[in-house]
Protein backbone atom coordinates (compact mmCIF):
# COMPACT_ATOMS: atom_id res chain seq x y z
CA UNK A 1 0.00 0.00 0.00
CA UNK A 2 1.47 3.57 -1.04
CA UNK A 3 2.75 5.40 1.89
CA UNK A 4 0.62 8.67 1.69
CA UNK A 5 -2.87 6.17 2.23
CA UNK A 6 -1.12 4.39 5.15
CA UNK A 7 -0.07 8.16 6.35
CA UNK A 8 -4.19 9.38 5.98
CA UNK A 9 -5.30 6.24 7.22
CA UNK A 10 -2.94 6.76 10.49
CA UNK A 11 -4.53 10.50 10.65
CA UNK A 12 -8.15 8.81 10.36
CA UNK A 13 -7.33 6.61 13.13
CA UNK A 14 -5.90 9.54 15.23
CA UNK A 15 -9.21 11.64 14.60
CA UNK A 16 -11.42 8.10 15.41
CA UNK A 17 -9.48 8.50 19.19
CA UNK A 18 -10.40 12.27 19.34
CA UNK A 19 -14.00 11.66 18.44
CA UNK A 20 -14.34 9.04 20.77
CA UNK A 21 -12.99 10.85 23.76
CA UNK A 22 -14.95 13.70 22.31
CA UNK A 23 -17.94 11.89 22.80
CA UNK A 24 -17.62 11.19 26.25
CA UNK A 25 -17.63 15.17 27.32
CA UNK A 26 -20.38 16.49 29.05
CA UNK A 27 -21.05 20.02 27.24
CA UNK A 28 -20.94 17.46 23.96
CA UNK A 29 -23.28 15.65 25.42
CA UNK A 30 -25.77 18.09 26.57
CA UNK A 31 -25.03 19.65 22.40
CA UNK A 32 -27.48 17.17 20.87
CA UNK A 33 -26.57 18.58 17.54
CA UNK A 34 -22.95 18.32 18.22
CA UNK A 35 -23.39 14.70 19.86
CA UNK A 36 -25.19 13.36 16.44
CA UNK A 37 -22.62 14.89 14.15
CA UNK A 38 -19.92 13.47 16.37
CA UNK A 39 -21.92 10.16 16.54
CA UNK A 40 -22.37 9.49 13.23
CA UNK A 41 -18.13 10.65 12.54
CA UNK A 42 -17.28 8.00 15.06
CA UNK A 43 -19.85 5.34 13.54
CA UNK A 44 -18.39 6.16 9.78
CA UNK A 45 -14.99 5.41 11.27
CA UNK A 46 -15.27 2.98 13.45
CA UNK A 47 -14.74 0.28 10.03
CA UNK A 48 -11.58 2.40 8.78
CA UNK A 49 -9.96 2.09 11.72
CA UNK A 50 -10.93 -1.81 12.14
CA UNK A 51 -9.87 -2.89 8.78
CA UNK A 52 -6.52 -0.40 9.49
CA UNK A 53 -6.09 -2.62 12.47
CA UNK A 54 -6.55 -5.75 10.72
CA UNK A 55 -3.99 -4.76 8.40
CA UNK A 56 -1.18 -4.05 11.03
CA UNK A 57 -1.58 -7.10 12.62
CA UNK A 58 -1.36 -9.16 9.43
CA UNK A 59 1.83 -7.02 8.26
CA UNK A 60 3.04 -8.11 11.83
CA UNK A 61 2.11 -11.82 11.45
CA UNK A 62 3.83 -11.98 8.11
CA UNK A 63 7.18 -10.32 9.64
CA UNK A 64 7.17 -13.07 12.20
CA UNK A 65 6.51 -15.57 9.76
CA UNK A 66 9.37 -14.65 7.21
CA UNK A 67 11.93 -14.76 10.50
CA UNK A 68 11.18 -18.68 10.65
CA UNK A 69 12.04 -19.57 7.13
CA UNK A 70 15.53 -19.65 8.25
CA UNK A 71 14.44 -22.49 10.65
CA UNK A 72 14.54 -25.68 8.69
CA UNK A 73 11.98 -26.73 11.21
CA UNK A 74 9.32 -24.09 10.18
CA UNK A 75 9.99 -23.64 6.71
CA UNK A 76 7.44 -25.13 5.63
CA UNK A 77 5.16 -23.67 7.74
CA UNK A 78 6.34 -20.41 7.56
CA UNK A 79 5.91 -20.46 3.83
CA UNK A 80 2.19 -21.39 4.09
CA UNK A 81 1.88 -18.21 6.45
CA UNK A 82 3.77 -15.60 4.53
CA UNK A 83 1.54 -17.04 1.30
CA UNK A 84 -1.68 -16.64 3.73
CA UNK A 85 -0.72 -13.49 5.24
CA UNK A 86 0.06 -11.60 1.91
CA UNK A 87 -3.64 -12.82 0.21
CA UNK A 88 -5.20 -11.16 2.99
CA UNK A 89 -2.86 -8.06 3.00
CA UNK A 90 -4.21 -7.91 -0.75
CA UNK A 91 -7.87 -7.63 0.13
CA UNK A 92 -7.63 -5.63 3.43
CA UNK A 93 -5.77 -3.17 1.20
CA UNK A 94 -8.62 -2.94 -1.09
CA UNK A 95 -11.31 -3.19 1.49
CA UNK A 96 -9.15 0.15 2.89
CA UNK A 97 -9.21 1.71 -0.44
CA UNK A 98 -12.82 1.31 -0.94
CA UNK A 99 -13.57 2.45 2.67
CA UNK A 100 -11.29 5.93 1.99
CA UNK A 101 -13.84 6.38 -1.05
CA UNK A 102 -15.12 10.17 -0.22
CA UNK A 103 -18.27 9.28 1.39
CA UNK A 104 -21.24 12.01 -0.24
CA UNK A 105 -22.67 13.90 2.86
CA UNK A 106 -26.56 13.66 1.46
CA UNK A 107 -26.31 10.20 1.29
CA UNK A 108 -28.82 9.18 3.88
CA UNK A 109 -30.74 11.97 3.77
CA UNK A 110 -34.64 12.25 2.28
CA UNK A 111 -35.23 13.63 -0.87
CA UNK A 112 -37.60 14.92 -2.89
CA UNK A 113 -38.67 13.47 -5.96
CA UNK A 114 -39.83 15.36 -9.18
CA UNK A 115 -41.12 14.26 -12.56
CA UNK A 116 -41.95 16.48 -15.31
CA UNK A 117 -43.61 15.60 -18.85
CA UNK A 118 -41.50 16.56 -21.47
CA UNK A 119 -42.13 16.62 -25.48
CA UNK A 120 -44.77 13.93 -26.37
CA UNK A 121 -47.85 15.51 -24.98
CA UNK A 122 -50.61 13.45 -23.40
CA UNK A 123 -48.14 10.41 -23.87
CA UNK A 124 -45.74 12.74 -21.87
CA UNK A 125 -47.63 12.98 -19.27
CA UNK A 126 -49.06 8.86 -19.29
CA UNK A 127 -45.16 8.19 -18.93
CA UNK A 128 -44.64 10.86 -16.25
CA UNK A 129 -46.91 8.88 -13.93
CA UNK A 130 -45.61 5.00 -14.76
CA UNK A 131 -42.45 6.43 -13.79
CA UNK A 132 -43.17 8.30 -10.74
CA UNK A 133 -45.34 4.91 -9.62
CA UNK A 134 -42.38 2.71 -10.51
CA UNK A 135 -40.45 5.18 -8.05
CA UNK A 136 -43.17 4.62 -5.37
CA UNK A 137 -43.04 0.99 -5.68
CA UNK A 138 -39.29 0.69 -5.13
CA UNK A 139 -39.62 3.35 -2.07
CA UNK A 140 -42.42 0.86 -0.66
CA UNK A 141 -40.52 -2.29 -1.21
CA UNK A 142 -37.57 -0.32 0.70
CA UNK A 143 -39.92 0.49 3.50
CA UNK A 144 -39.70 4.50 2.48
CA UNK A 145 -42.51 7.07 3.23
CA UNK A 146 -43.51 9.07 -0.17
CA UNK A 147 -45.66 11.98 0.29
CA UNK A 148 -47.55 13.87 -2.93
CA UNK A 149 -46.54 17.44 -1.68
CA UNK A 150 -47.91 18.90 -5.42
CA UNK A 151 -49.15 17.74 -8.28
CA UNK A 152 -50.94 18.87 -11.88
CA UNK A 153 -52.75 15.71 -13.09
CA UNK A 154 -52.48 15.50 -17.23
CA UNK A 155 -55.79 15.22 -19.58
CA UNK A 156 -55.65 11.78 -20.24
CA UNK A 157 -53.88 10.33 -17.24
CA UNK A 158 -50.42 10.96 -15.46
CA UNK A 159 -48.67 14.12 -14.38
CA UNK A 160 -47.85 16.90 -15.83
CA UNK A 161 -45.88 17.83 -12.94
CA UNK A 162 -45.75 15.68 -9.77
CA UNK A 163 -43.35 16.55 -6.58
CA UNK A 164 -43.04 14.33 -3.51
CA UNK A 165 -40.86 13.56 -0.60
CA UNK A 166 -39.35 10.39 0.17
CA UNK A 167 -38.65 9.69 3.39
CA UNK A 168 -36.23 6.65 4.22
CA UNK A 169 -32.94 5.62 4.99
CA UNK A 170 -30.47 5.81 2.00
CA UNK A 171 -33.19 7.25 0.16
CA UNK A 172 -30.77 9.78 -1.95
CA UNK A 173 -27.85 7.31 -2.19
CA UNK A 174 -30.08 4.74 -4.18
CA UNK A 175 -32.09 7.27 -6.26
CA UNK A 176 -29.43 10.41 -6.67
CA UNK A 177 -28.38 8.90 -10.56
CA UNK A 178 -32.02 9.01 -11.65
CA UNK A 179 -32.21 12.86 -12.44
CA UNK A 180 -32.07 13.78 -15.85
CA UNK A 181 -33.95 13.13 -18.76
CA UNK A 182 -36.40 9.51 -19.36
CA UNK A 183 -36.93 8.75 -22.92
CA UNK A 184 -40.09 5.81 -24.04
CA UNK A 185 -40.70 4.26 -27.09
CA UNK A 186 -44.33 3.00 -27.51
CA UNK A 187 -47.33 2.61 -29.06
CA UNK A 188 -49.87 5.12 -27.08
CA UNK A 189 -53.44 3.84 -26.77
CA UNK A 190 -54.61 6.64 -28.65
CA UNK A 191 -52.76 5.69 -31.59
CA UNK A 192 -54.48 3.63 -34.58
CA UNK A 193 -52.15 2.89 -37.25
CA UNK A 194 -49.76 1.40 -34.30
CA UNK A 195 -47.10 3.49 -34.40
CA UNK A 196 -44.32 3.82 -31.93
CA UNK A 197 -43.97 7.48 -30.74
CA UNK A 198 -41.13 8.96 -28.74
CA UNK A 199 -41.93 10.98 -25.75
CA UNK A 200 -39.78 12.08 -22.51
CA UNK A 201 -39.88 13.40 -19.27
CA UNK A 202 -37.68 14.92 -16.55
CA UNK A 203 -36.71 13.26 -13.13
CA UNK A 204 -34.82 15.51 -10.37
CA UNK A 205 -33.60 14.05 -7.31
CA UNK A 206 -33.11 16.80 -4.36
CA UNK A 207 -31.58 15.83 -1.01
CA UNK A 208 -33.72 17.34 2.07
CA UNK A 209 -29.91 18.03 3.84
CA UNK A 210 -29.72 18.23 7.45
CA UNK A 211 -26.96 21.24 6.43
CA UNK A 212 -30.26 22.80 4.85
CA UNK A 213 -30.11 25.27 7.50
CA UNK A 214 -26.82 26.37 6.39
CA UNK A 215 -28.48 28.27 2.62
CA UNK A 216 -28.47 31.74 3.16
CA UNK A 217 -32.09 32.56 2.13
CA UNK A 218 -32.93 36.35 3.00
CA UNK A 219 -36.70 37.06 3.70
CA UNK A 220 -36.34 40.26 2.10
CA UNK A 221 -35.12 38.06 -1.47
CA UNK A 222 -38.80 36.18 -0.85
CA UNK A 223 -42.16 36.46 -2.50
CA UNK A 224 -44.83 34.66 -0.72
CA UNK A 225 -48.33 34.63 -2.28
CA UNK A 226 -51.51 32.18 -1.30
CA UNK A 227 -53.98 30.98 -3.36
CA UNK A 228 -57.14 28.79 -2.82
CA UNK A 229 -56.24 24.84 -3.61
CA UNK A 230 -57.15 23.21 -6.82
CA UNK A 231 -58.45 19.46 -6.54
CA UNK A 232 -60.15 16.76 -4.56
CA UNK A 233 -60.62 17.90 -0.67
CA UNK A 234 -64.29 18.51 -0.02
CA UNK A 235 -65.57 22.35 0.96
CA UNK A 236 -62.75 23.67 3.15
CA UNK A 237 -60.60 23.53 -0.31
CA UNK A 238 -62.83 26.21 -1.93
CA UNK A 239 -63.31 28.81 0.95
CA UNK A 240 -59.43 29.03 2.64
CA UNK A 241 -56.32 30.61 1.03
CA UNK A 242 -54.35 27.55 2.25
CA UNK A 243 -52.54 26.71 -0.96
CA UNK A 244 -48.99 28.57 -1.01
CA UNK A 245 -45.89 29.66 -3.59
CA UNK A 246 -42.86 30.92 -2.81
CA UNK A 247 -40.62 32.77 -5.23
CA UNK A 248 -36.94 33.60 -4.82
CA UNK A 249 -36.64 36.80 -6.64
CA UNK A 250 -32.67 36.39 -7.41
CA UNK A 251 -32.77 33.07 -8.73
CA UNK A 252 -36.58 32.97 -10.11
CA UNK A 253 -36.63 29.54 -8.45
CA UNK A 254 -40.36 29.02 -7.43
CA UNK A 255 -42.05 26.40 -5.61
CA UNK A 256 -45.49 25.61 -4.40
CA UNK A 257 -47.36 23.58 -1.70
CA UNK A 258 -50.98 22.42 -1.23
CA UNK A 259 -51.31 19.45 0.07
CA UNK A 260 -51.46 20.65 3.76
CA UNK A 261 -54.81 22.48 4.80
CA UNK A 262 -52.76 24.56 6.78
CA UNK A 263 -51.15 27.58 4.92
CA UNK A 264 -48.53 27.50 7.59
CA UNK A 265 -47.71 23.80 7.61
CA UNK A 266 -47.87 24.58 3.08
CA UNK A 267 -45.37 27.69 3.94
CA UNK A 268 -42.77 25.45 5.78
CA UNK A 269 -42.50 22.80 3.36
CA UNK A 270 -42.20 25.18 0.57
CA UNK A 271 -39.63 26.87 2.18
CA UNK A 272 -37.88 23.57 2.81
CA UNK A 273 -37.99 22.80 -0.77
CA UNK A 274 -36.87 25.95 -1.77
CA UNK A 275 -33.60 25.30 0.59
CA UNK A 276 -33.61 22.24 -0.94
CA UNK A 277 -33.24 23.64 -4.59
CA UNK A 278 -31.11 26.42 -3.46
CA UNK A 279 -28.50 23.86 -2.38
CA UNK A 280 -28.45 21.72 -4.84
CA UNK A 281 -27.40 24.89 -7.46
CA UNK A 282 -24.90 25.29 -5.07
CA UNK A 283 -23.73 22.16 -4.94
CA UNK A 284 -24.16 21.71 -9.09
CA UNK A 285 -21.27 24.92 -9.41
CA UNK A 286 -19.00 22.91 -7.27
CA UNK A 287 -19.62 19.52 -8.96
CA UNK A 288 -18.81 20.95 -12.82
CA UNK A 289 -15.39 21.16 -11.60
CA UNK A 290 -15.49 17.62 -11.66
CA UNK A 291 -15.36 16.85 -15.28
CA UNK A 292 -14.71 12.70 -14.60
CA UNK A 293 -17.91 12.34 -12.21
CA UNK A 294 -20.07 14.31 -14.76
CA UNK A 295 -21.44 11.29 -16.23
CA UNK A 296 -22.65 9.76 -13.05
CA UNK A 297 -23.74 13.61 -11.36
CA UNK A 298 -26.50 14.55 -14.02
CA UNK A 299 -29.55 16.11 -13.32
CA UNK A 300 -27.57 19.32 -11.86
CA UNK A 301 -28.61 21.24 -14.41
CA UNK A 302 -28.37 19.91 -17.79
CA UNK A 303 -31.89 18.34 -17.90
CA UNK A 304 -32.09 17.92 -21.59
CA UNK A 305 -29.83 15.16 -21.84
CA UNK A 306 -30.61 11.72 -22.02
CA UNK A 307 -29.57 9.17 -19.93
CA UNK A 308 -32.53 6.30 -20.15
CA UNK A 309 -34.97 4.79 -23.00
CA UNK A 310 -37.60 2.49 -22.11
CA UNK A 311 -38.58 0.54 -25.37
CA UNK A 312 -41.67 -0.85 -25.28
CA UNK A 313 -41.92 -2.73 -28.34
CA UNK A 314 -38.65 -4.20 -27.78
CA UNK A 315 -39.19 -4.67 -23.93
CA UNK A 316 -35.44 -3.29 -22.83
CA UNK A 317 -34.49 -0.90 -20.79
CA UNK A 318 -30.95 0.98 -21.83
CA UNK A 319 -28.97 3.43 -19.16
CA UNK A 320 -26.77 5.47 -22.16
CA UNK A 321 -24.33 6.53 -19.09
CA UNK A 322 -23.01 3.13 -18.80
CA UNK A 323 -24.43 1.51 -22.09
CA UNK A 324 -26.03 -1.22 -19.98
CA UNK A 325 -29.56 -2.63 -21.34
CA UNK A 326 -31.47 -4.98 -19.48
CA UNK A 327 -34.88 -7.08 -21.43
CA UNK A 328 -36.83 -6.77 -18.22
CA UNK A 329 -38.83 -3.50 -19.13
CA UNK A 330 -42.44 -4.86 -17.48
CA UNK A 331 -40.26 -5.65 -14.04
CA UNK A 332 -38.92 -2.51 -14.03
CA UNK A 333 -41.81 -0.54 -14.29
CA UNK A 334 -43.33 -2.34 -11.53
CA UNK A 335 -40.79 -0.85 -9.75
CA UNK A 336 -38.02 -3.52 -9.49
CA UNK A 337 -35.16 -1.33 -10.37
CA UNK A 338 -32.47 -2.29 -7.69
CA UNK A 339 -30.22 -3.76 -10.76
CA UNK A 340 -30.15 -0.49 -12.43
CA UNK A 341 -29.37 1.75 -9.70
CA UNK A 342 -26.67 -0.86 -8.05
CA UNK A 343 -24.63 -1.16 -11.40
CA UNK A 344 -24.78 3.04 -11.39
CA UNK A 345 -23.72 2.64 -7.91
CA UNK A 346 -20.47 0.41 -8.73
CA UNK A 347 -19.76 2.69 -11.88
CA UNK A 348 -19.62 5.42 -9.58
CA UNK A 349 -17.66 3.69 -7.01
CA UNK A 350 -15.23 2.75 -9.45
CA UNK A 351 -14.43 6.88 -10.70
CA UNK A 352 -13.92 7.73 -7.25
CA UNK A 353 -11.39 4.70 -6.66
CA UNK A 354 -9.61 5.49 -9.85
CA UNK A 355 -9.48 9.25 -8.56
CA UNK A 356 -8.31 8.14 -5.21
CA UNK A 357 -5.64 6.09 -6.41
CA UNK A 358 -4.36 8.67 -8.80
CA UNK A 359 -4.43 11.21 -6.00
CA UNK A 360 -1.78 9.37 -3.38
Amino acid sequence: MKAALLERLDRLAERYEEVGALLSDPSVINDQTQFRKLSREHAELDPVVAALAAYRQTQQQLSEAKALLSDPDFRELAEQEISEANERLLQFEADLQTLMVPKDPNDNCNIWLEVRAGTGGDEAAIFAGDLFRMYCRYAERMGWRVEIVSSSLGEHGGYKEVISKVEGEGAYAALKFESGAHRVQRVPATESQGRVHTSACTVAILPESEEIEHVDINPSDLRIDTYRASGAGGQHINKTDSAVRVTHIPTGVVVECQDERSQHKNKARALSLLAAKLLAAQQAVQQQASASLRRDLVGSGDRSERIRTYNFPQGRVTDHRINLTLYRLDEIIAGDVGELLQALATEHQADLLAALANDV
